[in-house]
């Protein structure tokens, strides 16, 4: 099968370099020129582990290509995909501006039925949208079919998550199109993948409906630990005796310095914006941002009450992307720690495997050094803040021989903190 993945950042590079190599024909599209040289190498433009060996090996085979030229795409494709971003507005709803300009292209170049499939985060009611103007554009010159085929990836296990998915969810209102994406994912039907068919609206809120669930465990379990803090409970304890029951789970009840990321941050507020459009407050979900927000400033006032004055003060950071295994800086919570730290007068150095660059772009007047032990001389205290593997066995004795004063501050609960007491370290973590 010939498929057109419109948008080759996150979403669309990962599933289209995978559909590669499910035996798929892919032409993956991008107006960004550079962003396509790029590829066109054999290089990712992000990190996301296993990604640049998948998109070198099929670029080999045949099977996956890049273009700037959407008319191509379109015309030698029978589905095209379209994952573009859909970035948050000031009021907190989805900006579908690139979506809506995307799929104007794509129906003004399509002479043959065609099946569009929504991969971007649309709220709901979006596909119902979209049918209308594909069907003004097109004007009955050919026939379509719409299908909602929302992504679950997690960035930095993006393409095990594609390849060993919880679920495959299909919205869709035509038999012909759920077989052909039936079809597109028939390897992961062979593994037992459950894949959920229904309709376009409602593959448009469970999507939404899943990411704000996790992000509600997130603040709930962070408000969990800050009350351990003040009763002598251990976070970690009662996380684990609460993901021991089946109708709760272990995964995200992990206390830290709250939730960040592309989705949990833009995906929230969005549904907080679908409910107050049809009379409906999303109590929760409302209460899940500002707990997650009020995380942050809690982290500068865990800081400060270890440190003292921070002004003129050197604080080593570890860590700056948002999660462990990506370069993505999109609301990461080094951003308003850093931030917030600066403005107190503090000085900031920092190291982070992968997102350094990208960070340059967000900070001003950081340090940037070339590992962690570089980070720890000279500063007053060690903040962890992304638990990137290579931190979680650091050598403490010279960390504690580098730094000014011995205060480490682990935002991720990485280190015992008996252990890093009886080493002679000033510690705290989050929860403890």
């Amino acid at each position: 099968m010939k498929i057109c993945m419109i948008g080759s950042g996150y979403v669309g590079l990962v599933t289209g370099a995978c559909l590669a190599e499910f035996g798929m024909e892919i032409i993956c599209v991008d107006s960004d020129k550079a962003k396509i040289a790029t590829l066109e190498k054999g290089e990712s433009p992000f990190y996301e582990p296993g990604l640049e060996d998948l998109i070198e090996k099929n670029m080999k085979d045949g099977g996956l290509s890049f273009s700037t030229d959407t008319k191509k795409g379109v015309r030698a494709s029978t589905v095209i995909f379209i994952a573009v971003g859909t970035p948050a507005n000031s009021d907190g709803s989805p900006d579908l501006s690139h979506v809506e300009a995307v799929v104007r292209e794509v129906a003004s170049y399509m002479n043959e039925y065609k099946i569009i499939v929504l991969k971007s985060t649309v709220p709901v009611g979006t596909g119902k949208w979209i049918k209308g103007v594909i069907e003004e554009e097109v004007k009955g010159a050919c026939t379509f079919d719409l299908v909602s085929n929302p992504e679950f990836l997690r960035e930095g296990a993006a393409v095990e998550d594609f390849f060993r998915p919880d679920r495959v969810v299909i919205g869709a209102e035509n038999e012909k199109a759920i077989e052909a994406m039936k079809e597109i994912y028939n390897a992961l039907y062979l593994i037992e993948t459950p894949i959920v068919i229904t309709t376009i609206e409602t593959a448009e809120m469970i999507k939404y409906a899943s990411n704000a669930f996790l992000a509600t465990k997130v603040s709930f379990i962070n408000e969990i630990a800050n009350l351990c803090e003040l009763v002598g409970a251990d976070v970690h304890d009662v996380a684990r005796g609460m993901g021991l029951d089946g109708r709760i789970g272990r995964k995200f009840l992990h206390p830290g310095p709250g939730f960040g990321g592309s989705c949990f941050p833009k995906d929230t507020k969005a549904l907080v914006h679908i409910g107050r459009e049809h009379n409906c407050e999303m109590e929760i979900v409302q209460s899940t941002i500002r707990v997650n927000e009020r995380q942050r400033e809690r982290m500068i006032e865990k800081i400060e009450q270890m440190v003292g004055d921070v002004r003129g003060k050197t604080i080593g950071i570890l860590g700056l992307a948002f999660k462990p295994n990506t370069d993505d800086m999109r609301e990461a919570s080094s951003i308003p720690i850093i931030q917030g730290l600066q403005a107190k007068g503090a000085r900031i150095k920092a190291y982070d495997p992968e997102a350094m660059e990208a960070a340059k772009k967000v900070f001003k007047d950081v340090v940037y050094c070339k590992g962690p032990y570089e980070v720890a001389e000279g500063s007053h205290a060690l903040v962890l803040v992304t638990e990137w593997n290579q931190f979680r066995l650091l050598n403490l004795e010279r960390i504690k021989g580098l730094l000014l004063e011995p205060v480490f501050v682990d935002l991720r609960n990485v280190y015992e903190p008996l252990h890093m007491r009886e080493m002679g370290f000033r510690y705290c973590g989050v929860g403890r």
